[in-house]
C-alpha cells in the first residue's frame, strides 16, 4: 500500500495547506499503519525551469543527438509520472498563489504530463485528495469571487484530464492574524478553519476506505 503525498508550500513552517494535508495523511496511516509515503516537496525543490522546454524540443530528435539536459529532462519526466502511478492513492497540497497556480506547480504538470501515460489514462480513477488554501474569502458575493484561477484549474485537470477520483478540501481566509487589513474576520475564518479541518479528516479517511475496498 502506497500514498504518493506532493507539498507546495513556498514556508513550509507556517504552511496552512501542509497543516490541512496532515490531517488527511494521518487518517490514511491509520488506516495503513504499513503503508509508504512517497514525499515530493516542490517548494522546497523545485524542478529546473527549463525542462519542460528541453522535453518539448526534444521531440523528434533521434536519442543520439540528444543534449544531456534534453535526456535528463526526459529521465525526470519518467520519474514524475512513475511516482504518481505506482502509488495507491494521491495526496496533493498546493495552496493558492497570486490569483493562480504557482510557476513550480505548472512546472511540475507540464513536465509530467509530457509522457504518454498520462493522456492514456494511467491515472484514471486514482483516489486522489487535493488540499488547497487561500488567503483571502473568494466565495460567491465577496470582492475576489471569480478570482481564484488555481482550483478549478487544478480540478479540471486533475478529473478531466487524470482522470482521476479526486476530493477536494479547501480553507480560506488563512492571512485572518497575518494581514492586518482582515482582522475583521478573525471569527468568520476560526469557523473557516474548524470546518475545512473536519473535511480534511473526513477526505483522510474516504481516501483510506476507498482505496482499502479496492484493494480488497
Amino acid at each position: 500500500m502506497s500514498l504518493f503525498r506532493l507539498d507546495a508550500s513556498i514556508t513550509p513552517t507556517t504552511s496552512q495547506s501542509r497543516a490541512l494535508a496532515d490531517l488527511v495523511e494521518a487518517e490514511w496511516s491509520a488506516e495503513h499503519p504499513d503503508s509508504v509515503v512517497t514525499r515530493r516537496d516542490l517548494g522546497s525543490s523545485p524542478l529546473p525551469a527549463t525542462a519542460w522546454r528541453d522535453i518539448i524540443t526534444s521531440t523528434g530528435v533521434a536519442d543520439p543527438d540528444l543534449s544531456d539536459e534534453q535526456r535528463h529532462a526526459r529521465a525526470l519526466a519518467t520519474t514524475l509520472v512513475d511516482e504518481l502511478i505506482e502509488a495507491d492513492a494521491l495526496l496533493l497540497a498546493i495552496p493558492l498563489y497570486n490569483w493562480g497556480v504557482a510557476a513550480h506547480v505548472k512546472s511540475w504538470y507540464d513536465i509530467a504530463y509530457t509522457d504518454p501515460r498520462i493522456s492514456g489514462g494511467a491515472l484514471k480513477g486514482k483516489p486522489t485528495v487535493l488540499a488547497t488554501v487561500l488567503g483571502g474569502n473568494y466565495s460567491p458575493g465577496t470582492p475576489k469571487e471569480g478570482w481564484d484561477h488555481s482550483t478549478p484549474w487544478l480540478r479540471h485537470v486533475i478529473e478531466d484530464v487524470w482522470g482521476a477520483d479526486l476530493l477536494i478540501v479547501q480553507r480560506q481566509f488563512t492571512l485572518v492574524g497575518v494581514n492586518p487589513a482582515l482582522d475583521q474576520f478573525t471569527e468568520q475564518a476560526a469557523h473557516i478553519k474548524i470546518a475545512a479541518e473536519e473535511l480534511a479528516v473526513q477526505h483522510g479517511r474516504s481516501l483510506a476506505a476507498r482505496q482499502h475496498a479496492t484493494a480488497g
